[in-house]
């Protein structure tokens, strides 16, 4: 079959280094991935194309890029499965790193990152018997963030980091919620009040799924953020942006079946809060004076008694 790559490359060594694309035809067996045919290409077309890989087999997490736009593993990715009657296929390198080189990535801010959540037990005693003792329900369910490999695929996609690079981002705070729910560690409030008080931390996630639409290995680093907020919420950390935006989102949605923008961010940021209020007045100017400022007195959507009733029982629900 036949192969058709679009591979963004970039060389710091060129005299006038930029940006640009590269387009590569080439056979293929039906069984080639995304990385086999990178290969080929570096082998025997353009040996200057740089690119990273190790195992092969989806282990590393090494060959993490972007394939049409998606942050993938090169290695797991198959040809014929995104293009099977040769449709040209975007190669570019992960997204929210820095670019050495063509395809390959600093991945210093990663592991940077990680860093900031101390990813490793902290108990406060020592075991009577040699060894910390786990029980195996409380070890299956920290099973699926134990899958991540660390390909940096989900920081990749992180429409957060885009825009906030203060951001933990969805592998930290996955690698952070391995740690908080292990029964052998001591630090877990410690932990949680961290990342709810810290700026970047697990109110800053937006619920946008990409991290879990994009890992290869099941981790949903999403969810455990979300598990992460009821974790810090039940332990009483509450007086927080985060959490006040919660709750001004859910009384809004009740008196009113809509949201109340104007109240929603006054009360995210706290009424006795003057400092952080006069912070954002600027953007209250701006928006004003773009017509973009929302109303004061919001109206209240029809059927707002069926939407109360919703709410009531979501929360009913949750309880």
């Amino acid at each position: 079959m036949q192969a058709n790559l679009k591979v963004k490359r970039y060389n710091p060594d060129e005299p006038q280094p930029r940006v640009r694309y590269q387009e590569y035809s080439l056979d293929v067996l039906e069984s080639f991935t995304v990385l086999d045919a990178l290969i080929q290409v570096r082998d025997e077309v353009d040996g200057t194309l740089a690119l990273r890989c190790s195992c092969r087999a989806s282990i590393c997490g090494s060959c993490g890029m972007r394939v049409n736009g998606r942050a993938k593993l090169a290695c797991k990715t198959r040809i014929a499965e995104l293009a099977p009657n040769g449709e040209q296929l975007t190669i570019e390198p992960m997204g929210n790193h820095p670019v050495i080189k063509d395809l390959v990535v600093d991945i210093d801010t990663f592991f940077n990152q990680i860093r900031r959540v101390d990813p490793f037990i902290q108990p406060d005693s020592t075991p009577t018997q040699g060894e910390f003792i786990a029980s195996s329900e409380s070890m299956t369910n920290l099973l699926g963030v134990m899958n991540c490999i660390m390909c940096g695929a989900c920081v990749s996609d992180c429409t957060v980091l885009e825009v906030d690079d203060k951001f933990i981002g969805p592998a930290a705070l996955a690698k952070a919620y391995r740690f908080v729910d292990d029964p052998r560690d001591d630090r877990s409030s410690e932990r949680l009040k961290k990342l709810n008080d810290e700026h970047g931390g697990i109110w800053d996630c937006t619920r946008c799924f990409q991290c879990v639409e994009v890992c290869p290995k099941d981790v949903a680093p999403m969810d455990r953020i979300m598990e992460m907020r009821d974790m810090a919420i039940e332990a009483g950390n509450r007086n927080t942006p985060g959490y006040r935006h919660t709750e001004s989102f859910i009384r809004s949605v009740r008196r009113h079946g809509r949201l109340d923008e104007t109240r929603l961010a006054v009360d995210s940021i706290g009424w006795t809060n003057v400092p952080g209020l006069l912070r954002e007045a600027p953007v209250a100017m701006k928006a004003f004076t773009k017509g973009k400022l929302p109303p004061l007195f919001p109206h209240k959507a029809e059927g707002n008694s069926a939407i109360r009733e919703i709410v009531e029982k979501a929360e009913g629900g949750s309880k």
